[in-house]
């Protein structure tokens, strides 16, 4: 795939990360994610990204990376595009960037790189030197230390043709404002702020009407309701399902750090699709936080 079909594809509808499966000793579970791979692919999303932030990337070593992407190309070809998530420091996201690359990925997510501070020239070269070190397309995630202003995008946007999808998890309303009325159609864009529901219908007002669901994991068929709702301008059933899920969903979710993985790898198990346990530092959910969005989960009837 060229980075303009991967442009076309993340403008074209609901976009999610899949868990990664561990099993009881947290090694990768290749079984279980063939089988997750399997149960997701057929609900509608235009594009999966796997070993994403959801799929707990930042806890992987360089020998399992490459396994978890080939088993998601190779599980998915023909069913559903496969764009893998790199990230960390410099030389270890463009060894990513090229495993992913060659097991016929159709492109990566570039997550924030480190801790450390930098400035817009440190983060341009970093974003540069991923982006030359592959063919096709890369989309940048403006998170944590890793957020990049109007001018450097436009500069890296001239040196780096396969550079073609900013997606924001910051939400700073000024400054992703001030990104889509410099870049224009040179980029697509995707929300991607946790649980991003809550604010799918303000970021379309921005020009951003594509997401990425983490709870399609475990309730799909209400991901998609909710993303049909938000392309129809349907506000009724957006406040439904805000009111009814997504806001005590999120009163679970922040009563832990790390939570929004934990949250959904719990949602997961609930519904019988057990991705086994977080790695560390990530933690459990407690009893009462499982029941409670046990709970909630089954008011929402059937996936």
């Amino acid at each position: 795939m060229n980075p303009q079909e991967l442009k076309s594809i993340m403008g074209s509808g609901l976009l999610s990360f899949p868990l990664t499966d561990f099993d009881a000793e947290g090694n990768f579970d290749k079984k279980g994610f063939v089988q997750r791979l399997e149960w997701l692919a057929p609900y509608g999303a235009s594009a999966l990204f796997a070993a994403g932030g959801t799929g707990e990337f930042f806890s992987l070593t360089a020998d399992e990376y490459p396994e978890i992407i080939e088993t998601a190309v190779q599980t998915c070809r023909g069913k559903v595009p496969i764009i893998a998530g790199a990230g960390g420091p410099t030389r270890f996201a463009i060894q990513c960037a090229q495993a992913a690359e060659k097991a016929g990925a159709h492109g990566i997510l570039l997550l924030p790189h480190y801790l450390t501070e930098a400035g817009q020239e440190g983060l341009a070269a970093h974003v540069e030197a991923v982006c030359k070190s592959v063919k096709f397309g890369v989309i940048v995630y403006n998170r944590g230390q890793s957020r990049l202003y109007p001018d450097t995008l436009a500069k890296l946007a001239e040196r780096c043709p396969n550079l073609v999808g900013f997606k924001d998890g910051i939400g700073d309303i000024e400054l992703m404002s001030s990104i889509y009325l410099r870049m224009g159609d040179r980029f697509a864009y995707l929300g991607g702020l946790p649980t991003a529901e809550v604010y799918a219908a303000a970021y379309k007002a921005l020009g951003t009407p594509v997401y990425s669901s983490a709870v399609f994991n475990f309730i799909p068929k209400t991901a998609m309701d909710f993303y049909k709702a938000v392309a129809a301008d349907d506000m009724a059933t957006q406040h439904r399902l805000l009111k009814d899920f997504f806001m005590p969903y999120l009163e679970i979710r922040n009563k832990g750090q790390g939570y929004a993985v934990s949250i959904v790898k719990a949602g997961a198990r609930i519904v019988g699709h057990d991705a086994g346990p977080v790695r560390t530092p990530l933690t459990e959910l407690k009893a009462d936080e499982y029941d409670a969005l046990a709970a909630l989960i089954e008011k929402l009837g059937p996936q």
